[in-house]
């Protein structure tokens, strides 16, 4: 299996590969509930809309006013109550109040051991990702090598290349863990 690849596109495809899960780390850690209100934490849920299901940030504008409080309007006022039903049956923990015309969503303090299992579930997903960055790196140390066994490259750029994978794994898996950190104290935090 011959890549077309040169050796420098390999490198930037991984780069970019890495760089695109580092966001996606930052994206799944924004919708991890930590003691304050974050509208990213609601934009995932999906809702009963005339028997499909939709997202909601789809469906209703999401605000957060206050430190503690998410509001969300919906656009069609008929589906108030299966938007209601969607952030109670969410596994968040939430209980919205609906007045009619909009839900809030009061955001209450978490205790000591959800903030705890909140960590071990910022570890867990921080890992998946530390792993599908590593995977790039194996994947881009894999074209090279067949780059190497074509021919194409010499013993030397190979070892070069591969030294440029290496350091751009340790430095997204740095940015990674710093993001991580930063996500562990918020949640802390009381």
């Amino acid at each position: 299996m011959a890549t077309d690849l040169s050796k420098d596109q390999i490198i930037e495809q991984a780069r970019r590969e890495m760089e695109q899960a580092v966001n996606a780390f930052r994206h799944e850690l924004s919708r991890v509930r930590s003691g304050r209100a974050s509208t990213a934490l609601l934009e995932g849920i999906m809702v009963n809309c005339y028997g499909t299901k939709m997202p909601l940030k789809q469906l209703a504008g999401l605000a957060a006013p206050e430190t503690r409080l998410i509001v969300v309007t919906p656009y069609d006022k008929n589906l108030l109550s299966e938007i209601e039903k969607a952030i109670l049956s969410s596994d968040l923990g939430l209980t919205p109040s609906n007045d009619g015309k909009i839900i809030r969503v009061p955001i209450p303090e978490l205790s000591e051991e959800r903030r705890r299992e909140l960590v071990k579930h910022v570890r867990k997903i921080a890992e998946e990702f530390r792993v599908s960055v590593r995977n790039h790196r194996r994947e881009a140390n894999e074209k090279l090598r067949e780059l190497h066994k074509s021919k194409q490259i010499g013993e030397d750029e190979l070892r070069s290349a591969e030294a440029k994978i290496q350091q751009l794994t340790t430095g997204e898996i740095a940015k990674i863990d710093q993001i991580l950190a930063a996500k562990e104290a918020e949640i802390m935090q009381v």
